[in-house]
């Protein structure tokens, strides 16, 4: 039924403990001198990208591409540093999901859509030994626009399986209404989680096509 499978990251297949919040907030801190530079931003579903965008904007410091790139070489070292102190897990599902894609006759492709950077995403799952089970994938650091991911994941999918793969063969799994929206964006599957922040209701209401509190609870 799926030829390929693209997931979340961020609540969806792991939660860090506030890890990538608190990155953000160290290297504002670090590079700009700015305390308390996630105040009032929405992490949830974003592009990291835009994330910092917002924050730039939030706080007066300057769009330009050297203060982008002075975010991007400081991010690693505090992403590394926040997931030694939070600790975090393997969303509840996943091992299960991913053994069941494995085991069928026809395994889809697996990989990423993602809002992370690439390099963090990276850490992240290098951190709970799941980053090479994914081939590959789109990230925050392709485009700003999380809902462009998704149709540069199709078109990288493309170049992997074949240009015959069809929208309606991708399946996204996510944990936020704005996963559901970027799965939407290029009329694939979705399949939303409630391992993440956003409660049953929320995600009810942007209307996935399947909606589980854990991945394992999914067959096709």
């Amino acid at each position: 039924m799926f030829r390929l499978i693209l997931f979340d990251i961020d609540g969806t297949l792991i939660r860090t403990g506030g890890a990538g919040v608190l990155a953000f907030g160290s290297v504002f801190k670090e590079v700009f001198g700015l305390e308390n530079g996630t105040a009032n931003i929405s992490f949830a579903g974003r592009t990291d990208t835009g994330l910092i965008r917002e924050m730039m904007r939030n706080h007066g410091v300057e769009e330009t591409a050297a203060n982008f790139d002075l975010f991007y070489n400081a991010y690693p070292k505090w992403l590394t540093h926040w997931l030694n102190e939070m600790g975090g897990k393997v969303c509840e599902g996943v091992d299960e999901f991913m053994t069941h894609c494995a085991d069928r006759s026809s395994a889809p492709r697996i990989a990423l859509l993602t809002g992370n950077l690439l390099p963090g995403a990276e850490i992240k799952l290098r951190n709970f030994n799941i980053w090479e089970r994914f081939e590959f994938g789109a990230f925050g650091s392709d485009h700003e626009c999380r809902n462009e991911l998704a149709a540069i994941a199709w078109e990288r999918g493309k170049q992997r399986i074949g240009t015959d793969l069809k929208a309606g063969e991708i399946l996204v799994v996510g944990d936020t209404p704005r996963d559901v929206e970027c799965a939407r964006a290029i009329g694939a599957k979705v399949l939303a989680v409630t391992t993440g922040g956003a409660t049953r209701d929320e995600l009810t209401a942007v209307q996935p096509d399947w909606l589980v509190d854990s991945m394992d609870q999914f067959t096709w």
